[in-house]
């Protein structure tokens, strides 16, 4: 099992980007709609939506991992995220991969450690117990 490359890992998360973006859009709608509006979201009512769409995004990322390692963008590239010695990746690899993505790759040095590590896998993959592969065609 190799690890898919740098560039295509990249791009995949540009285009998962480009579906959390119409995902936290619509999501943000509902939010709005169920609270009243857009009027008044300071304070408490922002951190609520901020935790919403945390919710929101870790289950997405949770769902597509746990059901079949690929969530869209992955499976456009043909890129999967496997626990080495396991058949699916357990709900806590799962979750704590996503957390440390959240907290790693918007600095860049999630993705910076791939360029430097022996098997090409990002920090929070190596940290979390999981690794990337590339799937057939």
């Amino acid at each position: 099992m190799s690890a898919p490359g740098i560039l295509r890992r990249l791009a995949a998360m540009i285009y998962e980007g480009t579906l959390l973006f119409g995902v936290a859009f619509v999501s943000t709608a509902l939010f709005l709609l169920a609270g009243g509006g857009a009027s008044g979201l300071e304070g408490w009512r922002h951190l609520a939506l901020q935790l919403y769409l945390g919710a929101v995004f870790a289950s997405y990322f949770l769902w597509c991992w746990l059901r079949g390692g690929q969530t869209l963008a992955m499976k456009a590239w043909h890129i999967r995220l496997v626990a080495p010695g396991r058949e699916r990746v357990p709900p806590g690899k799962a979750l704590l991969r996503f957390a440390l993505a959240v907290l790693l790759v918007p600095g860049g040095i999630g993705v910076l450690w791939a360029l430097f590590d022996r098997e090409r896998q990002f920090l929070h993959d190596r940290l979390a117990g999981t690794r990337l592969i590339s799937v057939a065609r």
